[in-house]
């Protein structure tokens, strides 16, 4: 095989790929693409082991996300990005291992943290409350 005809097989193969749009093994997933053994989960594109997720993309193994992008084994996450094994982060990106975040980045094994600074439990529900509604951030 030369470069030529492994190139035009390689792009071949990619466009098929991209044309399949169907949901596979999925339950009461709707407006989703591409998902595979997901359940209850709503426009959403790639997901893969994922149950009742809203908006997110290329996700796997997360739950009860909205507008997630490439997290793993994440719960109730929301507007955050490449995050693994997390619960509770908002508008975070690259944290592993944490809970209870707001607007973190690159976090390892944190909660309730702010910005990447930490805060007591009742000052960061406190604190997030207030960002919440001024950012309108919603589920």
């Amino acid at each position: 095989m030369d470069r030529a005809t492994f190139e035009r097989r390689l792009a071949e193969l990619t466009r098929a790929h991209d044309a399949v749009r169907d949901n596979v093994r999925c339950v009461q997933c709707t407006r989703c693409e591409r998902c595979v053994d997901s359940t209850f989960c709503s426009d959403s594109t790639s997901l893969r082991r994922c149950s009742y997720c809203k908006g997110c993309n290329d996700c796997l193994g997360c739950t009860s996300c909205a507008r997630c992008v490439g997290c793993v084994e994440c719960q109730h996450c929301v507007d955050s990005e490449g995050c693994q094994r997390s619960a509770y982060l908002v508008r975070s990106k690259g944290c592993s291992d944490c809970s209870y975040c707001f607007g973190c980045v690159g976090l390892a094994g944190k909660d309730f943290h702010v910005l990447n600074e930490p805060y007591g439990r009742t000052e960061y529900f406190a604190l997030v409350g207030k960002l919440t509604r001024e950012l309108g951030i919603r589920a």
